[in-house]
């Protein structure tokens, strides 16, 4: 009778982690406490973004790059609402842009994580499905990611105003078949986002789209299907839509 040779140690399979930069103050909802921090339906729109990449089974931890001075807030937030047990957290200091607040997440990841999420705080409600479509097709083997919508509205390119209110030149009607509005989470190979993020300088208030920077380097970027409900919450009426979105769900689907 042959005998099962005793388990060997096998190498963990790559994870995917989530990168959640929520260091931003959020002027256009107004003064006061940080967007990340606002409440929606209750509950911190930064909870509600947590939640949104947990949801995935394919993230298996979640990086919140917290304002510079906010990070013991931001643990003590976590600690209070209830998220998936089976996903890791971890909180971490920001820097003055998202640029350097994305890059300090990046540098904090494990270093079994092979595929990199980045995900707005701001985008509270994108659909689990979005994020999962993101996550695959990084693994499939594409260096980076975006959920995209195509445009309802003709777009005008203008040259801007040097006084604001004043009218401004078109320059030019861009095809808007081949224009897409880009949403998060946006997926990388690790590798690929930590040579943007080490060769590619922004100047001014760095780069808020982490997919141009990998643009910048001559690496392909590809676009899955975005979602509705995968807005951006930036002015207050942004806020209300959620509202009415979030009371939606908890009557159809009690979430």
């Amino acid at each position: 009778m042959s005998s099962t040779p005793p388990p060997t140690d096998r190498p963990r399979s790559p994870r995917t982690a989530a990168v959640i930069p929520a260091a931003g103050r959020g002027v256009r909802l107004g003064p006061g406490t940080p967007k990340a921090l606002r409440m929606l339906g209750g509950t911190p729109i930064l909870i509600h973004a947590i939640r949104a990449m947990a949801a995935s089974r394919a993230v298996s931890l979640v990086v919140v790059v917290a304002p510079p001075d906010g990070a013991p807030e931001v643990k003590h937030l976590l600690d209070e609402h209830a998220l998936p047990e089976r996903t890791d957290y971890l909180v971490v200091p920001g820097g003055e842009t998202r640029q350097e607040s994305v890059r300090l997440g990046i540098e904090a990841l494990p270093e079994d994580v092979a595929v990199v999420l980045v995900h707005d705080a701001a985008r509270p409600l994108v659909p689990v499905d979005t994020v999962d479509a993101v996550a695959a097709a990084v693994r499939d083997g594409a260096p980076a990611v975006v959920p995209a919508l195509p445009l309802a509205d003709t777009v005008k390119e203008v040259e801007p105003a040097v006084t604001p209110g004043e009218p401004e030149p078109v320059l030019a009607t861009p095809v808007r078949a081949r224009l897409r509005a880009v949403q998060t989470p946006q997926g990388f190979d690790r590798q690929t986002l930590e040579r943007a993020h080490a060769e590619v300088a922004v100047d001014g208030e760095g780069a808020t789209d982490d997919a141009g920077m990998v643009e910048r380097l001559g690496r392909p970027v590809v676009v899955v299907p975005g979602h509705e409900e995968a807005f951006k919450v930036t002015r207050p009426l942004d806020l209300v839509l959620a509202e009415a979105v979030l009371a939606r769900r908890r009557a159809n689907d009690g979430f």
